[in-house]
């Protein structure tokens, strides 16, 4: 009988996000019979260490099924941190670099919050041990420490990095990277635009960065969405829904504005925010300044979103930038007209007039979008079935990864 192969999956955290999804759809699509499946997690903490498969192996001794956003998480964010440091001897260094790089930026708030988190987690991967024993595959499902980790740290015969993200408006660098991707065999990018943006930084390696479109399980959200859940206010109008963490990234500034201008413009509607992060004080400031104690809702995050998607009449995309939006692609599993601003990987998932509307990162101009769904009830419904009807394709990004084992299926 032939020996299976060893495959391991390093992550930063399994909290409730969209990589970290992708994530266990893949391991599920793994054969435990033809392939061992490891997952090590940099910082062991975040609810979706509840689904992973049981013949995953977790090389972490311990981690914790709770959140990464509460205040508990952020703690136990801030001891691992300190730990690393300590033992990878580079915390002088890299604290320094980081109040120079929030004082350096004046205004940009958010990008300077970038750059001090992504040197923080440079620090995690240089003081985290390295894993024994060695592997067939091991992959990189995440930018950042889980690549710098697995080019640095893990031994294996072959290895994969996987790209999420617009690379370097997320602030990832040269710098940071260290030369790593000279360490892997494949790249993987979910999106074309990705691919591009990756490449800008690092054309060097065009020959062996491809395209690994994330796994979306359309019967399993459509499953979940007929669970008991769902919004529980009574409101009987419009329903709007942003999903994601309340990050600078994600856009939830220019969504209460935008809500402010359709406000303004005569439209009655209600807009619902799934999610949970760093800039909840700050947005509900916002609101307040802005009259919508009544319009903009922060629901705070769910362990099940899909009640909520099939509830929602209109779902609204506002991230400054992305990799591939899996939202927007959980929205259309269950046939949501989806408003979404033009960023990284947009695209690619939505044919705008369509199946969807896309647009400028503008109040003015997303209200207009959102303004003309809610008077025409009929396109809703058009673009709705148009995205139920959609059927992303991942089968060539799979084969791609499997033939780094020699293998072209799963």
């Amino acid at each position: 009988m032939r020996s299976k192969k060893r495959i391991l999956f390093v992550m930063n955290t399994m909290g409730r996000a969209g990589a970290e999804r992708a994530l266990v759809e893949l391991m599920r699509l793994l054969d435990p019979a033809r392939y061992s499946l490891y997952l090590y997690v940099l910082l062991p903490r975040g609810e979706m260490f509840g689904e992973v498969p049981d013949y995953v192996k977790l090389l972490n001794r311990k981690y914790d099924e709770r959140s990464v956003l509460s205040p508990g998480g952020k703690l136990f964010i801030a001891r691992r941190l300190a730990a690393a440091a300590l033992r990878g001897g580079s915390a002088r260094e890299t604290l320094g670099r980081i109040v120079r790089a929030v004082r350096s930026g004046g205004k940009k708030k958010g990008r300077d919050s970038q750059t001090a988190e992504k040197l923080l987690r440079r620090m995690l991967a240089d003081g985290t041990p390295a894993l024994p024993g060695k592997f067939h595959l091991a992959a990189a499902y995440l930018e950042g420490p889980a690549t710098w980790y697995v080019a640095e740290k893990v031994q294996a015969n072959r290895k994969a990095a996987f790209l999420h993200v617009d690379y370097g408006r997320a602030g990832y660098t040269r710098e940071l990277d260290r030369g790593c991707y000279g360490s892997f065999d494949r790249i993987f990018a979910v999106s074309e635009d990705v691919r591009k943006g990756f490449l800008s930084v690092y054309p060097e390696y065009a020959a062996k960065t491809g395209i690994f479109l994330n796994i979306i399980n359309r019967a399993h959200i459509r499953r979940r969405a007929k669970e008991p859940g769902g919004f529980t206010d009574g409101y009987q109008g419009i329903r709007l829904l942003s999903v994601g963490r309340l990050y600078w990234q994600k856009g939830y500034d220019i969504a209460a504005r935008t809500a402010q201008v359709l406000k303004k413009r005569g439209f009655s509607f209600r807009w619902y925010v799934l999610g949970e992060g760093e800039e909840r004080k700050n947005l509900r400031k916002l609101i307040r300044e802005l009259g919508l104690e009544d319009t903009f809702v922060l629901l705070g995050a769910s362990s099940n979103p899909y009640p909520y998607f099939r509830q929602a009449d209109i779902c609204v995309c506002t991230s400054r930038f992305e990799g591939k939006s899996i939202v927007i692609e959980e929205a259309q599993a269950l046939g949501r007209p989806v408003v979404a601003a033009a960023c990284t990987g947009i695209t690619e998932q939505i044919v705008s007039g369509q199946d969807g509307q896309i647009t400028e990162l503008d109040p003015e101009k997303l209200a207009d979008e959102i303004g003309r769904l809610i008077r025409d009830p009929k396109l809703r419904a058009a673009y709705g079935q148009a995205a139920y009807e959609k059927e992303p394709a991942y089968e060539a990004g799979l084969a791609d990864f499997l033939s780094l084992l020699g293998e072209q299926g799963a």
